[in-house]
């Protein structure tokens, strides 16, 4: 199989290979990592997507995007662990569908991208001398999902930076009770303040003698296997389907993917798995008040402004650091972006108004996220410009279990959550963290823990 490469968006840094650009996080340029080409996977593959394993798919799927860096026997072992929990889809209606991806074990989908980098992680170092350190940004569920999936790996210690007052009890308790090699940084500021130190750590010389690699979806290795869930979420529904339509030789119409959005890698993860093949009718971006990108679809101009704090607090991101990839994508033709893409806004009084109207109609529960997601559905089910129908099949992401915002989804709903076994684990455990107001900070801690 031959090896695609990984070139900087910017253009300014020599292409390498898959390994090279997880070390990396970024491009000596400082731009995002993207692959030279989109491989395409054969019909057959996706005819044949009901009978295959979790696994299987996941070998078809990422392989052609690792080849030359990680051997199929590697990449199988690091799958095994990546899909060890299940994605279901679950009906909430006619021709609607909740695409659960809480069953991990932070119980949010940023388990998928955090279990599969630290896979590769392990795998790159093993025999190397230096530490490599695995800086991320949170505003919610990606520090626990990667917290989780590093800990305890050899050779990695892990420094997360979050938002003081920003991310829910749950979710700072995932990022800071762990110990070992997780180390938790309180920031006084925003998610965007959280990820422009990040992104300065990488522009510093003062520590460009240190081993460092970013695990936020600016990595490869972090962003592209959430394509994956994408992928099963169709072989879901095509068994769905091929059941209900025993009898039927009616065409199997494609589903429309409404992602709850903030730094843009999910959906973009689900967009790069259309063009590796995937049967898909449309996307839709939906975003809380944080809405630069339905701005910029509708006006041409991309500004963001001051972050807002939301109840769908794992979304407030007002400069999403993956839309650069998705511009890359359709090739920066902003006709066809919006030709395959929608993008809405909702506010925090809509997100409760549509918690209430899905448990009310269903039974289902949403946290605040999901329910982002089941607005941009209904959005784009009515929106005139998007040729869709009533019986198009809607498929939202319930990106994270409602109990990681308990006190929201039970003032909501007036419902008491029982606790998963997941987090009562983490509710015992002492809270550890540093605080730190400025840059200067961040260097020193990574200079004197180095």
């Amino acid at each position: 199989m031959s090896s695609i490469e990984y070139r900087s968006l910017s253009g300014q840094s020599p292409q390498t290979d898959f390994r090279t650009a997880v070390l990396r996080g970024l491009a000596p340029d400082k731009s995002l990592y993207f692959p030279t080409e989109i491989p395409k996977i054969s019909a057959d593959f996706w005819k044949a997507l009901p009978g295959l394993s979790p696994v299987e798919i996941g070998l078809e799927l990422m392989a052609p995007l690792v080849a030359g860096s990680l051997e199929n026997s590697a990449l199988q072992q690091i799958l095994n662990d990546t899909l060890s929990f299940d994605f279901p889809l679950v009906a909430v209606g006619e021709h609607c569908y909740s695409l659960e991806l809480f069953h991990g074990p932070t119980m949010a989908f940023k388990d998928v991208g955090a279990r599969f980098m630290a896979g590769c992680l392990e795998e790159f170092n093993r025999g190397a001398q230096k530490k490599t350190t695995v800086l991320v940004a949170t505003s919610g569920d990606t520090g626990g999902a990667v917290a989780r999936g590093f800990l305890g790996v050899e050779g990695v210690e892990v420094v997360i930076l979050y938002p003081r007052d920003k991310v829910s009890d749950i979710q700072e308790r995932q990022l800071t009770t762990l110990g070992k090699n997780i180390k938790a940084l309180r920031v006084e500021g925003d998610f965007d303040a959280c990820q422009h130190m990040v992104k300065e750590v990488f522009l510093d010389p003062e520590l460009s003698a240190l081993t460092l690699t970013s695990a936020n979806s600016i990595n490869v290795a972090r962003w592209m296997p959430q394509l994956l869930y994408y992928v099963l979420a169709y072989r879901s529904y095509l068994k769905m389907y091929n059941k209900s339509q025993a009898n039927s030789r009616n065409e199997l119409p494609e589903p429309v993917f409404s992602v709850p959005s903030g730094n843009f890698g999910n959906i973009c993860a689900g967009i790069l798995a259309h063009k590796m093949g995937l049967p898909a009718a449309h996307f839709v971006a939906a975003t809380n008040s944080n809405d630069t990108v339905p701005r910029y679809l509708a006006t041409g101009k991309y500004v963001p402004h001051k972050t807002q704090p939301t109840i769908s607090n794992a979304m407030d991101v007002s400069d999403p650091s993956n839309w650069v990839r998705i511009n890359e994508l359709f090739h920066g033709d902003l006709e066809a972006v919006r030709e395959k893409i929608s993008a809405f806004r909702f506010t925090d009084a809509q997100t409760r108004q549509a918690m209430q109207e899905v448990a009310k109609a269903s039974g289902y529960i949403c946290d605040p996220h999901g329910a982002v997601g089941f607005l941009g559905l209904q959005a784009a089910l009515k929106a005139k410009e998007i040729t869709l129908t009533a019986s198009t099949p809607g498929i939202f992401l319930e990106t994270a279990h409602p109990i990681k915002f308990r006190p929201e989804v039970e003032k909501t709903l007036g419902i008491n959550l029982e606790i998963p076994p997941q987090i009562s684990a983490v509710m015992k455990g002492k809270k550890e963290f540093d605080s730190i107001d400025t840059y200067g900070q961040l260097r020193e801690f990574l200079l004197t823990s180095s």
